[in-house]
């Protein structure tokens, strides 16, 4: 952007985001402003937006947003939304990442939703998964769910969503965090990995794997891992592999259960 988000010129556009999304999302679920309001760790102005998924605040700490995954237009979204502007940061604890962030949910001053619920219900950002607390992922999942249903953002792309019945795509994708779904063909074990085969080919289809240690999260979750073989899921994570993608399952959130009359594509 050429002029900075406070400029008079550019004030009308972040009120007007956080408008429409705050609406949005009220109209889904009157509960889901409280979903998230972990114990603040501190408040600040926002300087500046140093990457699509960190900012930098006037007093010089740097924040990590946390639960979120950038797409193309997550810097330009963050950076009309909040520079400029006055936040609470809230989190279980200010424990420092290893790059000396604080990763925290961002809650403009005044605000009951946070900028991580505003940019997922706008499309401008993807549901990372990582935010353990069960009402809160099932809020940030439900704000990207709406965008999806409205083809919001990146959601407009009818590629958003990689079908793994074709791996070469998802393979171009390799090092990005992709969300895929398709019908798990079969469930198998080896050694201290269960995988999740997406394609009859195993070297070369699309592959989700848990490691023995996971397991048990799943299973306390109610996820038998044997009783997704034929079922169609939704997986999110960071593409990995060689000759056929695989996408490692670390947290339960990673996994979406599809209802098997659902179209592919696009969609909650």
């Amino acid at each position: 952007m050429s002029r900075n988000a406070t400029s008079p010129g550019n004030v009308k556009r972040p009120l007007t985001f956080i408008a429409t999304a705050a609406l949005l999302i009220g109209s889904r679920d009157a509960a889901f402003a409280a979903a998230c309001q972990f114990e603040s760790q501190g408040e600040g102005r926002v300087a500046a937006i140093t990457d699509a998924r960190s900012l930098r605040l006037d007093d010089g700490r740097e924040v990590r947003l946390t639960g979120i995954e950038p797409t193309a237009t997550t810097k330009q979204a963050l950076t009309s939304l909040l520079v400029g502007r006055d936040v609470t940061l809230h989190a279980n604890d200010d424990t420092p990442d290893r790059y000396g962030r604080q990763s925290a949910l961002i809650f403009i001053r005044d605000s009951e939703t946070s900028a991580q619920a505003l940019l997922l219900a706008q499309g401008e950002a993807i549901v990372s998964a990582e935010i353990a607390d069960r009402e809160c992922a099932a809020a940030l999942m439900a704000a990207e769910a709406e965008a999806r249903r409205q083809r919001k953002g990146s959601w407009a792309d009818p590629l958003a969503i990689k079908n793994a019945e074709s791996p070469d795509d998802i393979l171009a994708g390799i090092g990005r965090f992709m969300v895929v779904e398709g019908k798990v063909l079969s469930v198998r074990q080896a050694g201290a990995m269960t995988y999740l085969n997406f394609g009859r080919n195993w070297t070369r289809g699309f592959t989700a794997t848990i490691s023995r240690r996971i397991a048990p999260a799943f299973e306390g979750a109610g996820i038998a891992l044997k009783s997704l073989e034929n079922r169609r899921i939704r997986v999110r994570g960071w593409v990995e592999g060689n000759t056929g993608p695989r996408i490692e399952l670390r947290l339960v959130g990673q996994v979406e259960l599809l209802g098997a009359s659902e179209p592919a594509g696009v969609r909650p």
